[in-house]
């Protein structure tokens, strides 16, 4: 899905942060995106019109059967980190994290991010006890944390929302 609608983001200057499906029964195609240009924030009109975008896009290639809800919006303050580049440019920045497994004793981290290392398949992170390396295959779940570094390099608005298109998306 993600391959599918990538290029249609990048084209409207917006880049794709997670494409997924969510719910049971009444279905909801989540998308998370944010402007290329970091320093912009992004809008409800923004939404909208990704939501537009990607809707004619998947009408026409048909990759979902059945009914579905298209739900466009920004990643959030608690934007997820799920992409190498995205660790390298939240640097600096509090995260919390889960691993696959267990790693000096515990699961789920919250601490600094300090960025990847090596050849960029592992990242480091300080946390109260310490300091540690994990690798990013290790990495189950990744988040920011909401705090004074908010969003640094996210963009920030008042008018940052979400557009639903609740229309007869599927057959």
């Amino acid at each position: 899905m993600e391959s599918l609608l990538r290029p249609t983001l990048h084209d409207l200057g917006f880049d794709l942060v997670v494409a997924r499906m969510i719910g049971g029964a009444r279905r909801t195609l989540q998308i998370l995106a944010e402007p290329l240009d970091h320093e912009r924030s992004m809008t409800v009109e923004d939404c909208a019109e990704i939501s537009h975008a990607v809707s004619a896009v998947l009408d026409v290639e048909d990759p979902i059967a059945g009914r579905y809800t298209l739900e466009v919006s920004s990643p959030g303050l608690d934007r997820p980190l799920v992409r190498k580049e995205d660790f390298q440019r939240f640097a600096g920045s509090s995260v919390r994290l889960e691993t696959v497994g267990t790693v000096e004793g515990r699961k789920r981290f919250r601490g600094e991010l300090l960025g990847l290392v090596g050849e960029g398949d592992r990242l480091r992170l300080r946390f109260d006890e310490g300091e540690v390396e994990l690798s990013l295959a290790d990495v189950r779940k990744a988040r920011l944390e909401p705090g004074d570094d908010l969003t640094r390099g996210a963009g920030r608005s008042r008018k940052s929302g979400t557009a639903e298109n609740k229309g007869d998306i599927g057959r």
